[in-house]
This record gives C-alpha cells, sequence and structure tokens, in this order.
C-alpha cells in the first residue's frame, strides 16, 4: 500500500498554534480597550472585495497591486475579485455604501487577515493580520496627533519600549505634482545609475523611487529633490501643528523627509513606528481617498499595525512563561464517580472557574500527570471512596507539599471559589 502523502499549508501562510494563544490574546484584549478608550468602534469587511477597489484606492503602478495581490476571476459571473492586501480601501468602500458620514465624522476600527503575495521572511507573511484605526470626517492636525497618541498608549499597555516614531509631511496633490516633475528631471539626469525597478517608476510613480532598499541607489535618493522644500503654507502649518501637539504631550519623534509610505492615498502627514529596523506600524493622512473611491470628498486619517511584528516584540519584552489551560482539573475512576465529576465541572463552570475534565480511562498517576501538565491551580479528585460518601479529594497543584484535603460534594463550590480568589491564604487541613 502506498503512503499517503502528507498536505502542508501554503508557504507563508501560518497556523497559530495553542502556545502562542496566550500573546495574540493579550494584544486584542489591550487593542480593544485602547479603542474604546479614544470612541473607535469596530467594523468588520469581508476578506474579498473587488480588485478594482484596491487598483483604484492603492494605486495601480504600486508594489502591492503589481506584484503582490491574490487576484482571481469568479467563475460564477467573471468578477475580478482579490483577497484584501489590506483594510482601508474596504473600510472606506463600506463608509461609502452605508453613508455612514450622513451624521457626521466616524471613528471606526478593525483587525483581521490580509494577504499579500510576497516572500516570507521573519515578520512577513503572505497571510499576515493587522489592526487599524480611521478617523473620518477630521480634518485638522489633532486627528493625526489623537491616532499616534493611540498607539503610544497601547505600546505603553503592551510593556512596548523600544518603538520609535517617524513623520513626515507628503503635502498636498499640487505640491507633489511639482515635486515629482523636479524628481523626474532629477532622476532622469541619473538614469544611469537606477536599478530596473526605478527606470520602470521613473515616469509613472517617481516618489516611490525614494523609498528603494537597494543600498547602491542610497546616495542618489538622499540628494534627490526633497518635498518639504514644495510644501506650501498650509501645508507646513499642519505639520507644525502635528509637532507642536506631539512636543506637548511629550511624544519623541523624528522626522524623516523619505517617509513616504507604499500607497498612493496618503497626503499630508504620514507617519512610521519603527523596532530593530522594522516598520511595525504605518499610517497619515488619506484626504482624497473617499473621493477616489465615489464617495462626497471628505477628510480622513488612520493607522494599521502588524499583529505578527507587534507580537514578536511582546515575546523578547516578556518572559518565557505558558498560560494555565485551566483553573481546575477534574480527575476520577468508576462510573459513579465520572457521573458526579461530570456535574461538578458544570457547577464550576457556572462559577467562572475553567475546567478540565478528564475524558477516557487512565490510571490515576497517569490523570495527575495531565493535570499537572496543565498548569492547572488545583486538581480535584472523585473515586469510589469519594463518591460513596459525597466527597471530592482537592490536590493543590502549585504547592510544593500541600497534601491531599477532602471536601463535602454540597460544600466544594464556595469552598473552592472562596481559596482561589484568595481569601484564605493557608490550603491545609481537612473540612
Amino acid at each position: 500500500m502506498s503512503k499517503i502523502e502528507k498536505i502542508r499549508g501554503v508557504r507563508g501562510m501560518n497556523d497559530v498554534l495553542p502556545a502562542d494563544a496566550r500573546w495574540w490574546r493579550r494584544l486584542e484584549e489591550s487593542v480593544a480597550a485602547t479603542m474604546a478608550a479614544y470612541g473607535y468602534q469596530r467594523i468588520r469587511t469581508p476578506i474579498v472585495e473587488p480588485t478594482g477597489l484596491f487598483v483604484r484606492g492603492i494605486g495601480e503602478v504600486t508594489d502591492i497591486v503589481e506584484k503582490e495581490m491574490y487576484s482571481f476571476v469568479d467563475s460564477l459571473n467573471g468578477e475580478a475579485l482579490t483577497l484584501r492586501p489590506e483594510c482601508t480601501a474596504g473600510v472606506v468602500r463600506a463608509v461609502i455604501e452605508h453613508n455612514l458620514l450622513y451624521d457626521g465624522p466616524k471613528r471606526l476600527w478593525y483587525t483581521g487577515p490580509m494577504f499579500r503575495h510576497e516572500r516570507p521572511q521573519k515578520g512577513r507573511y503572505r497571510q499576515f493580520h493587522q489592526v487599524g484605526a480611521e478617523a473620518l470626517g477630521f480634518a485638522g492636525p489633532d486627528a493625526d496627533c489623537e491616532v499616534i497618541l493611540l498607539c503610544q498608549r497601547l505600546w505603553d499597555d503592551l510593556g512596548l519600549a523600544g518603538i520609535s516614531l517617524e513623520i513626515n509631511s507628503l503635502g498636498q496633490p499640487p505640491e507633489r505634482v511639482a515635486h515629482r516633475e523636479a524628481l523626474i528631471a532629477y532622476f532622469e539626469a541619473h538614469v544611469d545609475e537606477l536599478d530596473a525597478d526605478a527606470r520602470r517608476r521613473l515616469h509613472s510613480n517617481p516618489l516611490r523611487i525614494l523609498d528603494t532598499k537597494n543600498p547602491v541607489m542610497q546616495g542618489l535618493v538622499e540628494a534627490a529633490p526633497r518635498l518639504a522644500d514644495f510644501l506650501g503654507e498650509e501645508s507646513r502649518a499642519h505639520f507644525e501643528s502635528l509637532q507642536t501637539m506631539l512636543r506637548s504631550r511629550n511624544i519623541p519623534f523624528r522626522i524623516n523627509p523619505r517617509l513616504v509610505r507604499g500607497l498612493d492615498y496618503y497626503n499630508l502627514t504620514v507617519f512610521e513606528w519603527v523596532a530593530d529596523g522594522l516598520t511595525v506600524c504605518g499610517g497619515g493622512r488619506y484626504d482624497p481617498l473617499i473621493g477616489m473611491l465615489g464617495g462626497k470628498p471628505a477628510p480622513a486619517c488612520g493607522f494599521a499595525l502588524g499583529v505578527e511584528r507587534i507580537i514578536e516584540l511582546m515575546r523578547a519584552e516578556a518572559d518565557s512563561g505558558v498560560d494555565p489551560a485551566c483553573d481546575v482539573y477534574v480527575v476520577h475512576q468508576g462510573e459513579a464517580a465520572g457521573l458526579l465529576a461530570l456535574g461538578l465541572a458544570e457547577r464550576l463552570r457556572d462559577r467562572g472557574l475553567d475546567v478540565i475534565l478528564h475524558c477516557g480511562e487512565g490510571s490515576f498517576k497517569s490523570q495527575f500527570k495531565r493535570a499537572d501538565a496543565s498548569l492547572a491551580t488545583v486538581a480535584l479528585i472523585i473515586g469510589e471512596e469519594e463518591a460513596a460518601g459525597s466527597r471530592v479529594g482537592v490536590k493543590w497543584l502549585r504547592e510544593a507539599g500541600a497534601g491531599q484535603q477532602s471536601v463535602a460534594l454540597a460544600d466544594i463550590d464556595e469552598w473552592l471559589i472562596d481559596r482561589m480568589s484568595g481569601s484564605i491564604d493557608e490550603h491545609t487541613g481537612d473540612d
């Protein structure tokens, strides 16, 4: 008989195993609490969107649209569809479609998987997860400042101290057009020094040349015309006001004149949070996007953070401990004991405890091994003797030398809740 070949997951699309759950849960809880503290409401959009949404919203000559999207044609109706590579365009599509701004600005947040066909590497996967916030209908730099402060509060809550902030201003479209013309003229004069990717972008999207990772081109890029020199009075005032607000809150930052981000819809403020040379969060203002997607023009700003990259930072900052699988592990032996154990486990769950009830056969010794491996605080034991006497054995698993106690089955709920809440410190003696 031929051996059946194992089917493996898609490269760059990773399983999140139970051992990693503590990090994901910690981040999700912190995000939900922080978003609520700033008045952001959650929105959930589909994973699959029309391909045209991203072509129009992100930009036809961006890396995402040209190289990285998972796109396909629906075999039923011929519609061009794409697994979302980012979520801002989808949120804006939903805002327009459901007329969410009819009664005023909105603060929205989301979380979920995104998809990009990239070369997998540390912190960068083909299926990855993002958390994002979008402040829609707010025109001033105070909204830009708020989303940055929201990020800082999240880092503080997660205990992440090594993330630094970089900011820049992209100005308004006319200012970018003047800068674009200057860039084209500059790079045309140095065309022999451009790599193939830069030459391809020279006339379609020269601003993206400034974001090159090619070390050979860094000197050329550093000497290129700077957008800051083309900013008008209003754009400068917006950027200076943001800096004033950040300083008033003691948020350190560095102005990075080469920070452009990878999406075409940005204007004015852009920012990135960087740790260990990697961007873990980025965002900015995208006032043109709502109009670009067919809605009534309205200002907006926001950010997205990479969940996997933040979790890597959390691991590095935290200890190597493992979360317990439960509070209580119930071991039992015998038919009558099994029925009592089943009812006891349900009673304790009703009281808010996490309980694992041993399933299947097994000696008390083997069951206790599983109880200890679960990292439960306490094991409850019901054997034939306990069942006959309506008693429960109690063994505190995390206390060296702790003996076994015996408690009446009718009283075990209150007795255990009292002791696990810390009202009694010593777990000794019989009841």
